[in-house]
């Protein structure tokens, strides 16, 4: 009789953003590996699933989405980035680990416990052609979206990002990831990134290593860079005043990218720093705020 693989242990979930991120016990009592943790809208969490027996790979999914997981460099373990997208609606649900050994696949089932975040309300006023686009601004505004969901819509099979993510740049931050916007007394969509103000010309940096995908002047973004960090993690900078690199270049973390701008429909030099996570907007600073002390994911 040929004998099983050992069946994979759950080690250890590490912290993510805003320190929300907390072990509550399980669903299931015949089964205290299987736990529920608990997030809210925008973050970002950071699991590591502790295997033995050869598994040749992991393979996630969180409410339709897809959770890469890779080799953090320790023996048999296997890290992942769930993203919570900002309009996630406010439920626990499953998040299913699909460990594939030689002779199989075994599927573990966690819960994600997600919190709504409050969100504040700004409201600005702008002038009259930034809030209502004329026909010929709406095409391009329309085909500018569409290169945008090409990029994100990529998958680098690869992790390229090493430990620790910066902030690409000092200044004032806004808070203003997932505020609902009402611009000249209309609602707008959330923002779907965060806004820090610096001087004109301030350098902005790739807050890891990564791939260049987009660099481009668009309608409402102005001057913006897209990173690709592998793994289905980008990481945007928009309304720059110069940028510095070409698409398909390959840049290190602190490498810079671009100076602070008010290009686009801005109000005065700052950067918008996003994040998108395999489908889901997350708030930049949950990366910033990732507890890569260890394990040590700089081994590739």
């Amino acid at each position: 009789m040929r004998p099983r693989s050992p069946r994979p242990v759950f080690l250890l979930i590490a912290l993510a953003a805003y320190g929300c991120l907390m072990a509550v016990g399980g669903p299931r009592a015949a089964e205290p590996a299987e736990k529920v943790f608990k997030t809210k809208q925008g973050d970002v969490l950071y699991l590591t699933l502790n295997v033995e027996g050869g598994a040749a790979s992991v393979e996630g999914r969180f409410r339709d989405r897809r959770v890469p997981f890779f080799k953090t460099g320790r023996e048999g373990e296997f890290g992942a980035l769930v993203g919570i997208d900002m309009a996630d609606i406010p439920d626990t649900a499953d998040l299913k680990a699909e460990i594939t050994y030689p002779d199989g696949v075994r599927t573990r089932v966690f819960r994600v416990a997600v919190a709504p975040e409050d969100f504040r309300e700004q409201r600005m006023t702008l002038p009259k052609d930034q809030v209502d686009p004329d026909a010929a601004a709406l095409k391009r505004i329309g085909l500018e979206k569409e290169k945008v969901k090409t990029v994100l819509a990529g998958f680098t099979p690869d992790r390229l990002w090493g430990s620790g993510f910066l902030v690409p740049v000092e200044g004032t931050v806004t808070g203003a990831f997932g505020s609902k916007r009402i611009l000249n007394g209309q609602p707008r969509n959330q923002h779907n990134g965060e806004d820090i103000a610096a001087s004109l010309g301030t350098p902005v940096k790739a807050t890891n290593d990564g791939v260049v995908r987009m660099v481009d002047d668009h309608f409402f973004s102005g001057k913006g860079v897209i990173l690709d960090h592998g793994l289905g993690l980008f990481t945007m900078y928009f309304h720059l005043d110069t940028t510095v690199v070409k698409e398909g270049e390959r840049v290190k973390r602190g490498d810079v990218v671009g100076t602070v701008g008010k290009s686009g429909r801005a109000t005065g030099p700052h950067l918008h720093w996003g994040a998108w996570l395999n489908g889901s907007r997350v708030n930049p600073f949950a990366l910033a705020r990732l507890p890569f002390g260890t394990p040590d994911l700089s081994t590739r």
